[in-house]
């Protein structure tokens, strides 16, 4: 197999990333935008030792959930995955993906993953987008929007079908006012409704599914019955202030202290008064306040950054054993590897993962984990 062979794929899988999975001769070649079952020709691009990697010249033989894309820019821009499958394939086949995921590196049980939860609209719910410039030197121009999914270049785009209509207004803005030259990044946002959110501060990006999160959250920490809940990367305290009637006291630990400083405000606002919020690494304030709660008591809400916790975080909890953990997540791969080290020897237990669609069109996907801890 060459770099420009063109070859005739039957798709047997999607891995995790969107990436259609098919075989020559067991040798694994891997192509994007297309459907499990299709027949497809495609040209090889990439070829390494184990696979190869392949783009999409024609379908041959389409999938009954292929739909045409609502984007003109997809396949170009790398913002999407799915938009070619209808959104019940989308649902799915992520549910598959994060099951066999799970199983893989978290050592979990399919049967503990529940359907996805979607999203009640999947085009225009993205409410913060990114968008970059860079000098197009052949056309003499700039251009503005998203890497391209091929590689490190820029796509020149006058819309995103997956942003809310108020982005799309601002980046019109920005093309009209571009920016002095390439490289220059441009965070798009819709202020989440009586919210306070600094620039930099992160806000789940999907206002339409915030109620189910909220939702499968609460319903977890209502079933543990814990009156204490620690909400550690709590960002602007939006977990903490949410679920603040369903227990005693709370308190939200933040290394951002532009973020705390916000989260007081948003609790002020709401008249939340049984919480506080302390700026600091999660790892230093964790021992204090586990010690301070009675565990048996205590939910431990985490919810960190796509690389997952600190290995030290994960053994502390291990030992102080909280009644419960709630994780929440972007990245099913490093959440399952966390849950297995909480689950290993026995110390806690994986009650079920509920993944909601808070990126639909994209390979990403938000999941919530409800652990117990299991008394000797």
């Amino acid at each position: 197999m060459n770099i420009g062979d063109t070859l005739t794929l039957t798709i047997h899988d999607i891995a995790f990333g969107g990436e259609g999975v098919a075989r020559v001769n067991e040798f694994v070649v891997f192509v994007p935008f297309v459907i499990v079952g299709e027949v497809v020709e495609a040209e090889v691009t990439e070829v390494k030792k184990s696979f190869a990697r392949a783009k999409p010249l024609r379908v041959v033989t389409p999938a009954p959930a292929r739909v045409q894309p609502e984007c003109r820019y997809f396949m170009a821009c790398g913002g999407c995955q799915y938009q070619h499958m209808d959104y019940a394939a989308q649902l799915r086949m992520k549910h598959k993906q994060i099951a066999d995921l799970f199983e893989r590196i978290g050592k979990i049980s399919p049967d503990k993953i529940a359907p996805v939860v979607p999203c009640p609209q999947p085009y225009g719910y993205r409410n913060r987008i990114m968008i970059r410039s860079q000098w197009n030197k052949p056309e003499q121009k700039l251009n503005i929007g998203f890497i391209r999914a091929d590689g490190g270049l820029v796509e020149d785009i006058m819309e995103c079908k997956i942003a809310e209509p108020a982005l799309n207004d601002q980046i019109t803005h920005v093309r009209k006012n571009p920016p002095p030259k390439g490289g220059i990044k441009v965070v798009l946002r819709v202020q989440p409704e009586g919210w306070t959110v600094p620039p930099d501060s992160f806000f789940q990006n999907n206002f339409f599914l915030l109620p189910k999160l909220v939702e499968t959250v609460g319903a977890a920490l209502q079933s543990a019955g814990a009156k204490y809940l620690v909400d550690a990367f709590c960002g602007v305290g939006f977990f903490g202030i949410e679920l603040a009637a369903r227990v005693e006291s709370f308190v939200g630990l933040e290394f951002d202290r532009m973020a705390i400083k916000a989260a007081r405000q948003n609790a002020a606002t709401r008249g939340v008064t049984n919480g506080e919020f302390v700026a600091g690494a999660v790892e230093d304030l964790l021992p204090g306040l586990l010690i301070r709660f009675t565990p048996g008591a205590t939910s431990v809400l985490l919810d960190p950054p796509r690389k997952g916790c600190w290995p030290q975080t994960l053994e502390l909890l291990r030992q102080t054993k909280p009644a419960q953990i709630i994780y929440v997540s972007c990245h099913p791969a490093t959440m399952a590897r966390d849950l297995n080290l909480l689950c290993a020897d026995g110390v806690f237990e994986l009650a079920c993962v509920t993944p909601l669609d808070m990126f639909p069109q994209t390979q990403h996907v938000e999941c919530v984990a409800d652990l117990r801890c299991v008394r000797s």
